[in-house]
């Protein structure tokens, strides 16, 4: 049985290769994705952890608490934040309210207030913004110091100085919000957390009080970034550390469980690749199925020949399910192959650690001879209701 399906399959081997193609692209899909998915998973995580994990929100619910309590941060919000254990940064920050005042944004101290940009003012004190993470394409981050003595400086996203014309800060160019002037002190080009401070433009929180007033009620927040595995500590205490008398004014929200989130990532992925996979496993099967079918109309001849010489009906089964079990089985080796070397080619070129699990590389071919077999049940029970007169007539 072995010898004539090798020598049915050896006869036309253009045709069994591209027969077997369909299963190599199936399970070298199915080995590849899980092979990636597990690869990228611990990337996942560790991104989780340095970012999300090490992330704090304190929000002002004072106004919820107690309605005479417009604004629940003290001045003092950011030293008295950081001086809890495992705080890198640590400072409060707010949407600038201006729909009371012109807020139109210019790089000249005159002009038509329409030819001028609109965007979001942003008051964050430093430590605010050195826990956003930026990246400083020119000049600096403003200091303790212009917060201290509320200087009317701002930093302002590479886009927004773009379209202001302004290219280098080496000829101190301002800024006018309205008619007030500002000196640009830092252009950033990109930040590890609070996109949104890329499209503002971003000015010390006590310039923000002296020119604009206080944030409404509820309106400021504080972002706290900490080392790893102290985040959740930090937002128990960051309450009481605020406001010792009334530590329910503020709610600190923890970064979530990195290990579900990525567990629902990950989960998500693998859930629409091996959609994938299996789509490629059936394009696989359906082109078994089309290449033994047509195999059995073609050998007609030789299969009524095998029935006169006293082959039976089940002979004539088993040597074409062994036909398109053999040819799924050589298809699942190769994908298997194909899918490994994929993993180890994407985990080089990103300098990552590939994963491949052991129980993927021994299922793939497995799952490429049941899909062989199954492609080949129908044209095998074709060829053995085959009548032996008829097919000699032939």
């Amino acid at each position: 049985m072995i010898g004539e399906s090798m020598a049915g399959m050896l006869q036309r081997p253009a045709r069994s290769a591209l027969t077997a193609l369909g299963t190599v692209l199936g399970v070298g899909t199915f080995v590849a994705i899980l092979g990636l998915t597990a690869t990228t998973s611990s990337q996942i995580d560790s991104r989780f952890n340095v970012l999300t994990a090490t992330e704090v929100n304190v929000e002002d619910i004072g106004i919820e608490q107690n309605e005479f309590v417009p604004l629940a941060f003290p001045k003092d919000a950011d030293a008295r934040v950081q001086r809890l254990g495992g705080v890198e940064h640590a400072g409060v920050y707010w949407t600038v309210d201006t729909r009371d005042t012109d807020a139109t944004i210019r790089s000249s101290p005159v002009g038509d207030a329409s030819m001028g940009e609109r965007s979001n003012i942003v008051a964050a004190s430093p430590g605010a913004v050195e826990a956003a993470v930026p990246h400083v394409a020119q000049g600096r981050i403003y200091d303790a110091y212009a917060e201290r003595t509320a200087q009317p400086v701002v930093m302002i996203g590479s886009g927004m100085a773009a379209r202001l014309g302004i290219t280098t800060l080496q000829t101190r160019p301002a800024l006018f919000i309205g008619e007030q002037p500002f000196t640009i002190v830092g252009i950033i080009d990109d930040v590890e957390r609070k996109a949104d401070l890329l499209l503002s433009v971003v000015v010390p929180r006590s310039t923000a009080e002296k020119m604009w007033g206080e944030p409404a009620a509820g309106g400021a927040k504080m972002l706290v970034s900490t080392k790893i595995g102290a985040a959740r500590q930090v937002a128990r205490l960051a309450p009481t550390a605020l406001r010792p008398d009334h530590p329910e004014y503020f709610k600190a929200v923890p970064p979530p469980d990195p290990k579900t989130l990525r567990g629902n990532v990950t989960s998500d992925l693998q859930q629409l690749f091996l959609l994938l996979a299996a789509i490629c496993l059936v394009i696989g099967a359906v082109g078994i199925a089309n290449t033994t079918l047509v195999a059995v109309l073609e050998r007609t001849g030789e299969i009524g020949l095998r029935r006169a010489l006293g082959a039976r009906g089940g002979h004539i089964t088993i040597q074409f399910l062994a036909e398109s079990g053999s040819l799924g089985a050589l298809g699942g080796l190769i994908g298997t192959s194909l899918g490994t070397l994929t993993v180890v080619g994407v985990a080089i070129a990103r300098d990552w650690t590939p994963v491949v699990h052991p129980a993927t590389v021994a299922a793939a071919p497995a799952i490429g001879l049941v899909t062989g077999l199954v492609a080949g049940l129908y044209p095998a029970w074709r060829a053995s209701r085959i009548q032996p007169a008829e097919a000699l007539r032939r």
